[in-house]
């Protein structure tokens, strides 16, 4: 009798170590997500998508259970798939968005964002294969606008200089640039125009236009 209670005590107490076992083992598992989840929140703040999706996804390998790990997974991996998109990676943007739906397939964000790409995606393919020579023309339109930027900051720079000069040929500087920015702006604007006709006319030599129109310093032929 006693030797059969005393197997019972023991039984007891290895499934009670067991127990405790299976416990720790899981605060320790839940430890280490939240500190992920932590390390996720910093990079975040950063600003590093990317840094966060990976802090994220790998919290949700050592805990898939938890809802804050979970709903932060989706939300940085949203995070990480608008700044692919942003930086043209559409492919990449619509993996990031897949594997997040396979948390949350019914996330409004994800599936707004999705719709957004693949519409992008979809005038992308278009644009790509009927205007390949078009690229650079965009390319170089972006250069002008970029060079309107300059050009301004040096009206900023005579009016500054003004300020302390009292110097009215200073002023007279910055009338004379403020008069070639403005036929800049209305030069590059009649170029955007033209630009945008032509890909959405879907006619790569429209009448009057042609893909060579596009090369050189003119861009596109201005009215």
């Amino acid at each position: 009798m006693p030797s059969t209670f005393t197997s019972s005590l023991r039984s007891l107490a290895l499934v009670g170590g067991l127990l405790a076992l299976a416990g720790c083992a899981h605060s320790v598992a839940s430890w280490v997500a939240q500190t992920r989840v932590h390390q996720g929140r910093l990079a975040l703040a950063r600003g590093d998508v990317r840094g966060a999706e990976l802090s994220y996804r790998l919290a949700l390998k050592i805990d898939p259970r938890d809802a804050s790990v979970r709903a932060g997974y989706v939300a940085a991996a949203a995070d990480l798939a608008h700044k692919q998109y942003t930086l043209g990676d559409l492919q990449g943007a619509l993996g990031t968005i897949r594997q997040a739906e396979r948390i949350e397939p019914k996330n409004l964000r994800l599936q707004a964002l999705r719709a957004e790409i693949e519409s992008a995606s979809l005038k992308q393919s278009i644009v790509s294969s009927n205007y390949p020579t078009y690229r650079s023309a965009a390319r170089r339109i972006l250069e002008a606008y970029t060079q309107l930027d300059i050009a301004n900051k040096a009206i900023l720079r005579n009016l500054h200089r003004f300020s302390y000069t009292y110097d009215t040929a200073d002023l007279t500087s910055a009338i004379k640039a403020s008069y070639e920015l403005e036929l800049d702006v209305a030069r590059n604007t009649n170029r955007l125009i033209a630009y945008r006709q032509l890909v959405s006319s879907g006619v790569p030599n429209a009448a009057g236009s042609s893909s060579s129109n596009l090369g050189g310093a003119s861009l596109l032929p201005l009215p």
